[in-house]
């Protein structure tokens, strides 16, 4: 049974660029919220060949539709140079003439296509794998969410097919997403790097002993994980800068968006999670929630994560004066040394307030540490009461 899950984002009612990995549900997004829309998919070949040799046909079919008509563009990156046939018909019309739904996959060509030449007239929006409230799940079912990960075709799925799905996923993005548009001239070096850096997702980047691992020249690494940055594959979680009683760690970690894409491209989707894995997996999820309903909310803020030598709090979220920690445990009892950091912390100012988080089912308090079971944690942060 496919289900249709009802999303959080609110697409208003003004232009806004959509933009996501493939697979997380935009164009059907759309295509339920904006249903009478005007559709122009570029991943349709007769669509993508007729406006890469002739964008102009696109404002000849546009021009013709009645006033405040939605037109969706789907996959933008394939032919940028629609943006400038956009940027033409806003002129010549008024920005409030017709409305655009521009989706896309990949930032590295538009970063190139002078996107910003629609700045101030299209609002930037973001889409994200399926979250807690979209989904309904319970802590019990945190294994599952975490071998598998939250993309929706995922989630539709189960046993070998959600495994063929996913391994499909990846394969497509080598070859769509890599190969295609030339973004890493030796494919074989960014598939060797792409499995070094999912077995090190959500650790500190050790540039050099990446290289190391994978047999790719250091300089080459970096621009790998541009790739990865640009096609929104993963993100950066950078060291908090913090005046705090002692010097931070500087170096960034590396998050895949998905859980169950980070195990594939790590060839352990088909194991049981191990322990270790499952830290560094929680932590994945937990960070794609918070940046999501971050987004979904517009809250604002930054997020980056605290260590010092050994001591290392999962995240920090900070806008203006506010800043709020989040420590992560993949364990169904909270030990009182799980608390230090946090509560140090608390104790110097650094932080206003800060939450523990676990698989437990009770919620506890340590100090003024709160801790919270993970299906209370999220509810809370959906309802905008975590990071506040």
């Amino acid at each position: 049974m496919t289900y249709m899950w009802s999303r959080k984002i609110n697409i208003g009612n003004q232009s806004f660029f959509l933009l996501g990995p493939r697979g997380v549900g935009k164009s059907t997004l759309l295509s339920l919220q904006l249903k009478e829309a005007k559709t122009y998919s570029l991943l349709k070949q007769s669509s993508y060949l007729k406006f890469l040799s002739h964008p102009d046909s696109f404002a000849q079919e546009v021009l013709v539709l009645p006033k405040f008509s939605w037109i969706v563009v789907d996959e933008i990156q394939k032919v940028p140079a629609l943006l400038d046939v956009i940027h033409d018909i806003m002129n010549e019309k008024g920005e409030k003439h017709f409305r655009f739904a521009i989706t896309g996959s990949s930032a590295r060509k538009l970063k190139r296509a002078n996107v910003n030449l629609l700045a101030g007239r299209v609002l930037n929006r973001k889409l994200f794998p399926l979250i807690r409230e979209e989904l309904h799940f319970s802590g019990k079912e945190i294994d599952d969410i975490l071998s598998f990960g939250m993309l929706p075709a995922a989630r539709n799925l189960s046993g070998h097919d959600r495994v063929n799905f996913l391994e499909s996923y990846v394969a497509t993005y080598l070859e769509q997403e890599i190969q295609q548009e030339a973004l890493s001239k030796k494919l074989d070096s960014f598939v060797r790097f792409l499995k070094v850096a999912a077995i090190m997702n959500a650790q500190v980047v050790n540039v050099s002993s990446i290289a190391r691992d994978s047999g790719v020249a250091r300089t080459s690494v970096q621009g790998y994980f541009d790739v990865l940055i640009d096609t929104l594959i993963g993100s950066w979680l950078p060291a908090w800068q913090a005046k705090a009683r002692v010097k931070e760690v500087q170096h960034p970690k590396f998050y895949f968006f998905d859980t169950g894409v980070v195990r594939t491209i790590a060839s352990t989707l088909r194991e049981p999670i191990d322990s270790l894995e499952r830290g560094f997996l929680l932590e994945t999820y937990l960070f794609h929630e918070l940046q999501a309903n971050k987004e979904y909310l517009n809250i604002g803020g930054e997020f980056s994560y605290w260590r010092s030598d050994k001591r290392e709090l999962d995240f920090v979220w900070k806008r203006g004066n506010r800043t709020v920690g989040i420590e992560v445990k993949s364990t169904k009892q909270w030990k009182t040394e799980y608390s230090s950091v946090a509560k140090d912390l608390l104790e110097d100012g650094v932080l206003k307030k800060c939450y523990g988080v676990y698989l437990g089912d009770k919620e506890l308090l340590d100090g003024k540490l709160r801790i919270l079971p993970i299906d209370l944690f999220l509810e809370k942060l959906s309802a905008g009461e975590i990071l506040d």
